[in-house]
């Protein structure tokens, strides 16, 4: 098996994408992407990541296309009712593979179109807010689609080839995931210097919200962390060295969606077909933590979320304690008239048997 996979990991690290012309913009030149630009800068003199302002970037680019389609050229010319089309258009709009945009997704496209006209209003570009008004679709709250057990999370561990110094790297990576419950973004930003090996925890630097927080990371993570950075990191590392903790065969910083095949691929050989890849190690931390005891406010603490609405997600995932408790607490259980249930359902069954023709 190692073998095999070897031959892919070869192929896969020597096989290095081109780089693809983009596409030219037939919306570059519609006067509203001057303003979305003063917008931009404005949020980050305000001191927001760079990550928030390239997810409204996105979001208002996508607008200014649709705006261009119209022949819509001027923020003047935006009223609420071009914004619930826009909504409309949202709604309506198919993915190639003939999928709807989910409601979260909606939302994300909209909410930065609310920001960037209460923006315009107070910069005095327009004399009302069109955007005011406008009602937001329904985020709806799902439980994840597929929680990995202890077992599964063993399985996908045990498919990197530990004897290579790439199959340690990945190692790593997948335990720390498993350990700290990090987001994919905020493991590709992590530097060598974020491990404090003493303490035997992690600095995340400028997480969502734009905050920093640390969280442990356990003796097993912290182990082969160790290896990695004593033993691979040295020889994938090119100079300057920028310190990042995680580094390519290239020695560059992961980006999002490497990081992501990456994880991705490791749970398809340990036989886990789901959506999410990282996010799944990140819900399978929470979640079998909430299982063994922790308190929801310690997961929040090292998840970092914000609201505690956000973690309580997890409590509805967790069914090993609840089904203790519910075998603890029901008065309809089995072990405790099991000689007379047995009974009861014995008689019923000859009673059955003797009616039958």
């Amino acid at each position: 098996m190692h073998v095999r996979r070897n031959k892919k990991n070869a192929l896969w690290r020597k096989r290095r994408p081109p780089a693809r012309a983009a596409a030219p913009d037939p919306a570059a030149a519609n006067p509203i992407n001057g303003h979305v630009a003063a917008y931009l800068d404005w949020w980050r003199t305000m001191g927001y990541r760079e990550m928030g302002v390239l997810v409204r970037a996105k979001a208002l680019k996508r607008f200014v296309a649709w705006c261009e389609e119209r022949g819509i050229r001027s923020v003047t010319e935006i009223t609420l009712p071009i914004l619930e089309r826009y909504q409309r258009y949202l709604y309506h709009f198919r993915k190639p593979d003939g999928a709807p945009l989910a409601f979260t997704s909606q939302q994300m496209l909209l909410v930065p179109l609310k920001g960037f006209f209460k923006w315009l209003t107070r910069s005095r570009y327009i004399l009302y807010n069109p955007a005011s008004e406008l009602v937001l679709p329904r985020k709806p709250v799902r439980l994840p689609a597929h929680v990995l057990s202890v077992q599964d999370v063993e399985h996908v561990l045990n498919q990197t080839d530990v004897t290579t110094s790439w199959g340690v790297r990945d190692r790593a990576i997948l335990e720390v995931f498993y350990s700290t419950g990090v987001r994919r973004s905020e493991l590709a930003a992590l530097a060598v210097f974020d491990w404090d090996r003493a303490r035997g925890a992690i600095t995340v630097r400028q997480g969502k919200g734009g905050k920093d927080r640390v969280v442990p990371i356990g003796d097993r993570a912290a182990a082969w962390l160790g290896k990695y950075v004593d033993e691979v990191r040295p020889s994938l590392s090119r100079e300057p060295d920028d310190g990042t903790l995680f580094l390519t065969d290239y020695g560059e910083r992961f980006e999002k969606n490497r990081l992501g095949d990456l994880v991705r691929r490791y749970l398809e050989w340990g036989g886990v077909k789901a959506p999410g890849s990282c996010h799944l190690l990140r819900h399978a931390c929470a979640t079998h933590m909430l299982e063994n005891g922790a308190d929801i406010r310690f997961i929040q603490a090292l998840l970092g979320h914000a609201d505690l609405s956000s973690t309580q997600i997890y409590t509805n995932v967790s069914i090993v304690k609840l089904k203790e408790i519910h075998a603890a607490t029901h008065p309809a259980k089995l072990k405790r008239d099991r000689s007379a249930l047995l009974a009861t359902l014995g008689a019923e069954h000859e009673e059955e048997t003797s009616d039958a023709p």
